[in-house]
């Protein structure tokens, strides 16, 4: 259906106060970043803002897309292009701060823990939901018919694994168990949510080898993933799910092993 330049007109004047308050986000984001300096008192609160800044900045720009969908019946993919860009920066600003590694011990992540000792988990939890908000937000959007469907397996990963690395699981394995804990119940949220977004993003890197990829690193993250889901089953002694996911993990590696070796997989 042809859009009127009548229709073009008023939508243009409807986004125009988006666009100008993106532009003022971005700016202030940009400005803030250039003005960082890792190491330096209050690092990874600061760019934990940034994140904040860039998931509110995304979803103006789908805020965009909507009025493109109510006012002229059609998406705006420019929109959500750059609200595609933006989500990713928010990852980035994440993986910054506490590590985009898989499958790590705990030990490997005391360091970040050490640094982000002063942002309490409601805070943390706080963030990985609106980022993972944004995303399906984003990914409903586009729809199943998008283009870039295969490539929000990645992002929902990278999502899953900032979501680990963020919470302090050693603290957490104890404060999990103890009622009296002050942050008994938050603890138990952010944990239940990390073993789901590890579950459900380890079923879609296996999902897209088999239906699109046939590409070994897709399975084998995977299958890193469900290992990173174990190490959490783990440390929380839960060791009936620690041997059905050490038992998952290995029928797939040995169907990539098999692949590999009849030559079905790239």
């Amino acid at each position: 259906m042809a859009i009127s330049d009548e229709a073009r007109k008023e939508f243009i004047a409807k986004v125009r106060p988006l666009k100008d308050q993106i532009t003022e986000l971005q700016k202030k984001e940009k400005d803030t970043a250039f003005k960082l300096k890792k190491g330096s008192d209050g690092f990874e609160a600061k760019v934990i803002e940034l994140c904040e800044l860039n998931i509110y900045i995304a979803t103006l720009q789908i805020g965009i897309n909507s009025t493109s969908v109510e006012m002229l019946d059609t998406k705006n993919n420019d929109s959500l292009n750059d609200a595609r860009k933006t989500l990713y920066k928010a990852i980035i600003n994440l993986e910054e701060i506490v590590s985009n590694t898989v499958d790590c011990s705990y030990s490997e992540l005391e360091k970040y823990q050490e640094r982000l000792g002063n942002i309490p988990v409601d805070k943390r939890l706080h963030v990985i939901r609106k980022l993972g908000l944004a995303i399906e937000l984003l990914v409903d959007a586009f729809g199943d018919n998008s283009k870039w469907k295969e490539s929000f397996v990645e992002m929902r990963g990278r999502h899953a694994v900032v979501a680990k690395n963020f919470i302090n699981m050693k603290q957490a394995s104890k404060d999990y168990f103890d009622h009296e804990s002050k942050v008994y119940e938050v603890t138990v949220t952010y944990v239940r949510l990390i073993r789901s977004l590890l579950e459900k993003s380890a079923g879609e890197y296996r999902d897209r080898y088999e239906l699109a990829s046939r590409r070994i690193d897709d399975i084998r993250m995977g299958i890193n993933l469900l290992i990173a889901l174990r190490r959490v089953a783990m440390v929380l002694g839960d060791n009936e799910e620690s041997e059905a996911i050490r038992k998952k993990a290995l029928v797939w590696k040995n169907k990539m092993e098999a692949d590999s070796k009849s030559g079905s997989a790239k």
